[in-house]
């Protein structure tokens, strides 16, 4: 399981400075209730905050808190399992080979199978994680991720089966606590429904994601996302969806130990210092995220 390494990574932007990577180590390191952080993943969060370490904290916090209570997310990660290898023939978080003309990675969502009682939420969130994970851990730091979502064959039927909850703390994973920058996320093939949908999460979206997402009821595409990007599927010259997901799914596979240690990579409450902040306080009756105190 070869990957990106340290080295590499403080090779990439003079932005990434190594005394600041150490400041947030000997922070975490002083949190009981974190587990041992590697450095490479404090490279991760302190790139995807742009640097800014209280914002690392803030999100690092975020990251193994939800992690530990949201288990439903972030357990039986292994992609060996029957429930994770089927949902990966119903549909697919894939990254994609060619990247933006901004240098943004591309990740497409795409059904392979539209039958709604197929459709898991929960672990079709997880497996975005897990791919976007993979990715890092394989290729390093990027300027951000455009993701993709090709709507296509969405009807009545999943939506239904889109527990608002999930749909919630997704969101606010995503807004809190993913290690990697977020650029834009485009619903490609919307039908009439998503306006109402929309109209739903809009109150858990914070006013950043609300800017990144733009819907199209066609097939249209921003002109830094050119048709080049895209597999064949789509008109290019690249292989296929089923031919990158087959590989995509490979890559997971490749890495089924790092997910299945991934189990205990989460906070530990019986731990948190006294008089450091609370889940109580972290988490308000409908689970959004109320109190945070990094010191």
């Amino acid at each position: 399981m070869k990957g990106v390494t340290v080295e590499e990574e403080y090779g990439k932007s003079v932005k990434l400075r190594r005394e600041d990577v150490m400041m947030l180590k000997e922070w975490a390191e002083k949190q009981p209730h974190l587990p041992d952080i590697p450095e490479l993943h404090l490279i991760f969060f302190l790139q995807s905050c742009r640097f800014s370490t209280e914002k690392a904290k803030a999100t690092i916090e975020s990251f193994f808190t939800y992690r530990a209570h949201w288990t439903e997310f972030f357990r039986d990660r292994d992609p060996t399992l029957p429930q994770l290898r089927a949902q990966l023939e119903v549909a697919g978080f894939l990254p994609l080979p060619k990247k933006t003309t901004h240098g943004h990675q591309i990740i497409l969502f795409r059904f392979l199978n539209t039958d709604p009682s197929r459709f898991d939420v929960n672990a079709q969130i997880k497996l975005f994680d897990m791919c976007v994970t993979q990715w890092l851990m394989k290729n390093g730091t990027c300027e951000g991720f455009a993701v993709v979502c090709d709507l296509k064959g969405v009807v009545l039927g999943h939506i239904l089966r889109a527990n608002l909850t999930s749909i919630k703390r997704g969101i606010m994973y995503v807004q809190e606590a993913l290690f990697t920058r977020l650029i834009s996320i485009h619903l490609v093939n919307a039908g009439s429904y998503m306006d109402r949908i929309m109209s739903m999460i809009r109150p858990f979206l914070n006013e950043e994601l609300i800017n990144m997402v733009h819907c199209h009821q066609n097939f249209t595409l921003p002109k830094d996302i050119p048709v080049e990007c895209l597999p064949s599927d789509y008109g290019s010259l690249q292989p296929s969806f089923q031919e990158l997901q087959d590989a995509n799914i490979k890559r997971l596979m490749d890495y089924a130990e790092y997910f299945r240690n991934e189990d205990t990579y989460i906070a530990d409450e019986t731990k948190r210092a006294v008089g450091s902040v609370k889940t109580t306080d972290i988490f308000g009756v409908e689970g959004s995220f109320k109190k945070l105190d990094i010191d």
